[in-house]
């Protein structure tokens, strides 16, 4: 493949749903670790399967020649009653993101998620958006929280994400308008801008100076319609297969992998797909999303004077 100047990774959200439990319910972290080596990529992100044991992690890691990038944490910043207990949580967090050598922590408001919110009940229906004080109780929270991340070494990138306060492209402009482009930076998604009602390419464009993650998936546009004719809520989307690697759906990463070249973005990008791998074989999506990249750069190179 042609080199990129960004580093590629992949999430074990391949094998393993986080937020659909049965997705990969039988795997194991070796299965996941030794197809991510097979594979030839070196970055990974935490994932359910995978030992919390720092020494243990770092060995089995290691000698795959992989490296641990990030991990995602949930935060409850819009209630300022959570604030404390929040970021003593994140200071934790931090801490073991440190030690494995981590260069960003993936963190994401679950307050008003219909499931990732503790505080909401199963028979409500739809996510409660943040009025202005729990947006400024948010932004003060994500403050203080990316001052610790920079304390370890790490910066705070912030995911925005379906079935959350912050899914829609004015969503993302507002959070990063209330926070400190100092601490607190963005992870760039390119499935959930498109399933948030948002064109990838601009949120890239308008907020790359922020930008120091990335998260590279596809959009099944049929499931899309599908689901938002049903009304359905983000995990049902996950169930029926919204998501998946980019080359087998319906976003142009043409114009997005021109703008990372263009801007020479440095950091790591990492591989989703984000659906049942019973139906979608992990390994051999992310071999085609693979080729996929290498034939785009291809192409791209051959047009280029």
């Amino acid at each position: 493949m042609k080199q990129l100047p960004f580093k590629l990774g992949i999430h074990p959200i391949n094998w393993v749903g986080e937020d659909v439990k049965e997705h990969g319910a039988d795997t194991t972290f070796e299965q996941i670790v030794d197809d991510i080596q097979a594979l030839g990529l070196t970055g990974t992100e935490m994932g359910r399967k995978y030992p919390t044991d720092v020494t243990e992690l770092k060995k089995a890691l290691s000698i795959r020649g992989i490296s641990l990038v990030s991990q995602w944490k949930s935060v409850l910043f819009s209630d300022p009653a959570f604030r404390e207990e929040e970021l003593a949580a994140y200071r934790k967090h931090a801490e073991f993101l440190k030690e494995m050598g981590s260069t960003v922590i993936s963190t994401a408001e679950v307050g008003g998620s219909l499931h990732f919110d503790p505080r909401r009940t199963p028979n409500e229906k739809e996510v409660l958006r943040l009025d202005e004080a729990g947006w400024k109780s948010l932004a003060e929270g994500l403050n203080l929280a990316g001052e610790i991340a920079q304390e370890y070494g790490l910066k705070l990138t912030y995911h925005h994400h379906g079935g959350t306060v912050v899914e829609s492209p004015e969503e993302i402009d507002k959070l990063m308008a209330l926070t400190d482009p100092s601490l607190v930076y963005l992870l760039f998604d390119t499935g959930h801008a498109y399933y948030g009602g948002a064109d990838p390419l601009t949120v890239l464009r308008k907020h790359y100076d922020r930008i120091a993650y990335i998260h590279l998936k596809d959009i099944r546009q049929a499931v899309l319609d599908e689901a938002r004719a049903e009304q359905a809520d983000f995990v049902t989307c996950i169930r029926k297969g919204v998501f998946t690697v980019p080359g087998d759906g319906c976003l142009d990463f043409s114009p997005i992998f021109d703008e990372l070249m263009l801007r020479n973005y440095q950091g790591w990008a990492m591989l989703e797909g984000e659906q049942d791998p019973a139906t979608h074989n992990p390994f051999e999506y992310a071999r085609n999303a693979l080729q996929f990249i290498h034939t785009l750069l291809s192409k791209e190179a051959g047009n280029r004077p």
